[in-house]
């Protein structure tokens, strides 16, 4: 069997097991114990085996991801979001279509200490959707607006994606997030001015009194004040070089759950829930994890991924090209598979070919650059179906509102994320202006 022919059937055997709803870990490392017996045997798999965890297990970088993730998890049960929307609902109330986008900046908001879309898009669904089918919103605009406030969740730092790929890549942490401050907020006032202008093309969506909107109070301020905090000690700490993004997301993790008990609503029950949801979340990315190295392994001994780099060089297209099409892959890919089993799949493939290009930056701009291309491009599948995570997580929440309105209701967002994907694939300064303050 030819390398190509061996590649094809790796990835045909992962897209089976798929197709049966084999969960994505198991399917990629059927896939890979496929291949790489397949082309050398059992003695040599069983070797590979018996270090790949540990290989991948003793980084100490890896201990960012629970962190993080059990940061979110105190800010989800600890009452963070009820206090974020209603400030955000004050501010934005006297603009038509003002709910909605105070559901935006409380997910931006509840992102910057949470790492999480779909946590971001099920916490704010559960405090805003009833506020604004209250006031009239339609489901179509009300549902769209939560799925697609969720994919803040991962652009606003801290990002569980952007971690991993800073794993995959040898990245420096810091100067990822660092890079995705900008886009977080481009992401932001896109969305917000999509709702705006949905809301005039389409004034049924939205009501048109917005006189009963509340008032900025004092106590508003002071209950999201903790929230404040903890995103400057954080990463203050972080790019103020007092300790690394590792004892960062330590640090963020006590500072939350504090926050989260000065709002008097994070009883013992809630904080079991916080650890065994944490350690459900971190057992299921690190599962990921040794399935796509042991896929990534088996593919790496068809010599399919180099071919792959030979082949592009040799087709004489421009490095902006290339990168167009590898971002064009992740959206469609996106549209099948969640959005760490598709970094961890391909990042190993097309880094080295980027890598190998020359964009007029230095290696760590390029590198760092093509990782918030990807962060970009990977939301599209949280909202596109037939996956579309956030989309089913919003709509299971609205019972009421069918999937296909829904779908409708987040193509605005859709088409704000391929302008704000559009401007960083041409101007890379957007991504790289604030890295350069990050020692």
């Amino acid at each position: 069997m030819s390398s190509i022919a061996m590649a094809a059937s790796i990835f045909g055997v992962m897209l089976f097991l798929m197709a049966i709803r084999v969960p994505i870990a198991v399917a990629m490392f059927c896939a890979g114990v496929f291949g790489y017996i397949s082309q050398v045997g059992w003695l040599p798999f069983a070797n590979n085996l018996n270090g790949v965890a540990f290989a991948r297990f003793a980084s100490y970088d890896l201990s960012v991801i629970p962190l993080f993730i059990l940061m979110g998890n105190f800010a989800t049960q600890g009452g963070i979001s009820k206090a974020l929307f209603e400030l955000a609902a004050a501010i934005m109330g006297r603009f038509k279509g003002g709910l909605a986008m105070a559901s935006v900046l409380a997910a931006a908001g509840f992102g910057a200490i949470c790492g999480s879309s779909v946590a971001t898009a099920a916490t704010i669904t559960s405090v805003a959707l009833p506020e604004m089918k209250r006031h009239g919103y339609s489901g179509r605009l009300a549902t769209g607006t939560l799925a697609a406030g969720g994919t803040l969740g991962i652009l606003i730092p801290p990002s569980v994606p952007l971690v991993i790929y800073a794993i995959l890549a040898e990245q420096n942490i810091a100067k990822l997030f660092a890079a995705a401050m900008v886009p977080g907020l481009i992401a932001v006032t896109g969305y917000i001015l999509a709702i705006g202008l949905y809301v005039r093309l389409f004034p049924g969506h939205a009501p048109a009194d917005v006189s009963d909107r509340p008032r900025v109070t004092w106590r508003m301020v002071m209950s999201v004040a903790p929230i404040a905090v903890v995103f400057v000690i954080v990463f203050g700490g972080i790019y103020g070089g007092l300790f690394t993004p590792t004892e960062g997301a330590g640090v963020g993790a006590a500072a939350t759950f504090v926050a989260a008990l000065l709002k008097r609503e994070l009883t013992w029950a809630k904080v079991k829930d916080c650890f065994y949801a944490t350690a459900a979340a971190s057992a299921m990315i690190f599962l990921i994890f040794i399935g796509a190295d042991l896929m990534n392994s088996a593919l790496a001994l068809t010599q399919v991924p180099g071919m792959l780099a030979e082949m592009i060089n040799s087709l004489g297209l421009t490095p902006l090209m290339v990168v167009t099409v590898i971002l064009l892959f992740y959206v469609v890919s996106g549209a099948f598979m969640d959005e760490l089993s598709v970094i961890m799949l391909t990042v190993p493939i097309f880094f080295p070919v980027i890598m190998s290009m020359d964009f007029g930056l230095s290696a760590e701009s390029t590198a760092i650059w093509f990782g918030i291309m990807i962060l970009m491009t990977v939301g599209f599948g949280l909202l596109s179906p037939p996956v579309g995570l956030n989309v089913y997580i919003v709509n299971g929440m609205a019972k009421d509102v069918p999937i296909k309105e829904s779908y409708k209701g987040v193509l605005p967002f859709l088409a704000s994320d391929v302008v704000r994907t559009t401007l960083l694939l041409l101007f890379p300064s957007l991504s790289l202006w604030f890295v350069q303050f990050v020692q």
